[in-house]
Formats: C-alpha cells, structure tokens, sequence
C-alpha cells in the first residue's frame, strides 16, 4: 500500500515536471531561439558628468552577461547572427559620498554602474527593447575603491546581468 503512494506520487512529480514545457527552472524562456550574441559593451562612462572611467570593466562586464546566459539557458553562444542579441554600453561607473559622521566627513561611499542595453529577439516580433539598467554597492568611506572593487563589480554585475536576463527571458 504504501509503496503504491510512493509510485503515485511519483508519476504525479514526472507528469508535473514534465507538463513545464519549454520553461526551465531558472524561469528563462527561450522560445524557438537556439543560439544569442553579446556584442561588448563598449565603455562610455567618462562621458556621463560625475562618472569615471574603469579600464577592463568592459570585457568583464560583456563576460559576466554571456556567462550568466550560458548557466541558465540551453542557448549557444555565437559571435555573429545569433537568435537573441544583446548590445550596448556602459553609461555610469559613479563614486558618491552616502552618510555622513558627526565630523562632516562621509561615513559610507556608493559605487553605482549603469549599462543601457538593447534586446534583439529575432525569433519573436514584440520583445525586443532599450533600457538602463542600474545598481549599486555600499562601501566604508575609510576603505579604498580598489581594495572592495572586485566584489563591488561581482555583486553589481550579478544584479544588472539578472535584471537584463528577467527583462529579457523570463516574461515577468
């Protein structure tokens, strides 16, 4: 009897798993779309008043995009005519004072980054769109940029990557 349930229950788990379609559990949706492109993102920040610019940014940030594509999808990886393309530049790699101390010196800094992005979906009318994506980390004002850059950069591209994937796949 009881081995019974757990064949039942077991079949109901397969039949439900497997009614999910095209949908993975990353929720992407790739639709007929079999292979993307990432074109790099070329790095325009110093052109945005306020902003610097980051050497190498660039590259890593096209690489985390293509990467965070390639974990949660089936998807190829092309260099050119891909189903889905994404494209763009970064806008703002910004350092701003956030909280004061009681001597009037900034207690915390912010490190923002804004990447504008462009979506092609080739194998769907209607889907396709421009937007800045944008996100931040939140440092000591005693510590220096470069020694909290690398995970600064890690938790802010993991952000906006996400962002851009959600916006793009996942029909939310």
């Amino acid at each position: 009897m009881i081995k019974s349930k757990h064949i039942i229950l077991m079949l109901v788990l397969v039949v439900s798993i497997s009614g999910c379609g095209i949908y993975n559990f990353t929720g992407g949706d790739v639709g007929t779309a079999k292979t993307f492109q990432v074109n790099y993102f070329q790095n325009y920040a110093s052109q945005n008043p306020g902003s610097t610019f980051e050497p190498g940014m660039d590259r890593d940030f096209t690489l985390a995009l293509q990467d965070l594509i390639l974990n949660q999808t089936s998807l190829d990886l092309v260099k050119s005519n891909g189903d889905l393309l994404y494209e763009g530049e970064i806008v703002e790699y910004r350092i701003s004072p956030m909280t004061a101390t009681s001597q009037q010196t900034a207690a915390q800094n912010r490190l923002s980054i804004g990447v504008n992005v462009r979506f092609f979906n080739n194998t769907k009318e209607d889907v396709d769109f421009e937007q800045r994506f944008s996100f931040f980390y939140d440092y000591p004002a005693n510590s220096q940029l470069a020694s909290v850059k690398d995970e600064a950069h890690q938790v802010i591209f993991e952000r906006i990557t996400q962002d851009i994937f959600n916006k793009s796949l996942a029909d939310w």
